[in-house]
């Protein structure tokens, strides 16, 4: 009877064992990518499914690795400090690389080029860059036209990181020496971009910024609102994707997914799917 219940205790264990081990390799095949979806056209949700720019990247990226794309849908901010912490594989949500987040991750080569805009109100008095700021000879901004002004923008994203900064960096703040305020902070944040451009059509900030394609998005929904036109751009940046600081390993092998798609022509044929050309 010992004996028995010794042999049936150790083929539990071994199909425990079995068991464990097949669920780590299925973790380990797993890539999971960290995504804010209400970003359009870069992610979004489409019924129950995510779609847009970054997500058919990404699964182009996991087929490339032989793994299986698994999308977390969380906030901007959480999108960074998940994968900074080592909780999502990799992130990708339209996110510029800066000094600022280089110190708690790494990133890929970049994917897309982003254009940071400005919409603001039918009838606004901000027609251009000269209603926001005071320049000096050089073109540099020296000051506000309106002290007043309240900025809407999507929190951590880098509209609100530009927007935040002092005005001598085309930010809308005074700032202290140590990155304090100095005074009132005129930028707004919301949690999403519809947010913020709900708050502009309801009169509680002046303008939004935010990138491009996403302001397209917004304005072909929402009557009332336009984007400010000409050479009125307010950032041009590079997006990218993160992963934790040190992962050189996932890092190496995205940006040679990365290298493989673009040279073979993916990443143009999903660009163009969602961004027309004009």
């Amino acid at each position: 009877m010992k004996k028995i219940l010794s042999l049936a205790l150790a083929v539990l264990l071994i199909a425990s064992t079995m068991l464990a081990f097949s669920a780590c390799k299925k973790e380990e095949n797993k890539l999971v990518m960290a995504t804010n979806a209400a970003f359009p056209p870069y992610e979004f949700k489409d019924g129950d499914n995510f779609a847009g720019i970054d997500v058919e990247i990404a699964q182009a990226i996991a087929k490339k690795l032989g793994m299986e794309l698994e999308i977390v849908d969380v906030d901007f901010g959480a999108v960074l400090t998940g994968v900074a912490e080592g909780k999502y594989d990799m992130g990708m949500a339209g996110i510029t690389v800066t000094d600022t987040r280089k110190q708690t991750m790494d990133f890929s080569e970049t994917y897309a080029t982003g254009i940071q805009v400005i919409i603001v109100n039918d009838g606004s008095t901000i027609t251009s860059l000269d209603d926001l700021f005071n320049f000096n000879d050089d073109g540099d901004p020296v000051s506000l036209k309106n002290t007043g002004i309240r900025i809407g923008v999507q929190e951590n994203t880098t509209g609100d990181i530009y927007s935040s900064d002092d005005i001598t960096n085309w930010g809308f703040n005074n700032l202290n020496e140590d990155g304090s305020v100095n005074g009132e902070d005129r930028v707004k944040r919301f949690k999403t971009g519809a947010e913020a451009v709900a708050a502009l059509k309801n009169d509680q900030v002046d303008c939004v910024i935010i990138d491009n394609e996403p302001a397209k998005s917004f304005v072909a929904a929402n009557t009332g609102i336009h984007i400010l036109e000409g050479d009125n751009e307010y950032a041009i940046e590079d997006y990218a994707i993160c992963v934790k600081k040190g992962n050189s390993e996932l890092l190496t092998k995205i940006n040679q997914a990365l290298a493989e798609l673009k040279a073979d022509g993916t990443i143009a044929t999903i660009v163009a799917k969602y961004i027309k050309a004009n």
